[in-house]
């Protein structure tokens, strides 16, 4: 009578094990690979729009690599690319916008996901209407900027300036790009946040 070996169940376990890990798939190399294939295709399209129409607007063409930079924590190489073109964009009278599309949350910051879905929530309109979903370039870029300062710990001199730039896009913004106006009181709040905890800081220092 012919015998027949059976593996302990610990062993045949473990050898399933095995063979389900070789066919798994790194997924987090793989959303790495599509998220800087995309952003490399927007700044190309980002490039078109210059070529096409730069003489009537101004284009910022980093606006996705300083967003990629940032989420990847790269804070330094981000601030520099805001840096470039928040001063190419300040007192440009055209410039493009940026649309918070749900393609685009997982390279967005939190705040601004948030937010987005605040302005949603609020009014269910809203959702067929493109101008409430909408900031300007020069808003994420602002919004990019202060982050990556924050992060840095810069100075409060360093801040205050960004603030001016901020009271500088108040006053050249549309009034119908609800989103782009709360981004920048956003932006201002953590500002004077941060700026407000220094002065703490340095008071309780004094008195010590």
């Amino acid at each position: 009578m012919q015998k027949y070996h059976q593996e302990p169940p610990t062993q045949r376990g473990q050898k399933y094990e095995l063979a389900v890990n070789a066919t798994k798939i790194d997924t987090s190399e793989l959303v790495e690979l599509l998220q800087r294939s995309s952003v490399e295709r927007l700044t190309s399209y980002r490039q078109l729009q210059v070529q096409k129409f730069g003489s009537v607007a101004t284009i910022a063409t980093t606006d996705f690599e300083a967003l990629y930079a940032y989420k990847r924590g790269e804070y330094q190489r981000s601030l520099l690319l805001c840096t470039l073109s928040v001063n190419k964009l300040l007192y440009a009278v055209r410039t493009p916008g940026f649309t918070v599309f749900s393609e685009f949350i997982q390279l967005l910051d939190n705040d601004i996901v948030a937010l987005s879905t605040l302005v949603l929530l609020v009014n269910h309109e809203c959702r067929n209407q493109g101008r409430y979903s909408k900031i300007s370039q020069l808003t994420l870029l602002l919004y990019l900027m202060t982050q990556s300062q924050l992060k840095l710990h810069h100075s409060v001199t360093s801040l205050a300036q960004t603030l001016d730039y901020v009271e500088v896009a108040y006053r050249r913004h549309s009034v119908d790009l609800v989103l782009n106006k709360l981004t920048l009181k956003l932006i201002e709040r953590k500002i004077m946040m941060y700026i407000d905890g220094c002065i703490m800081d340095l008071r309780k220092r004094r008195d010590s």
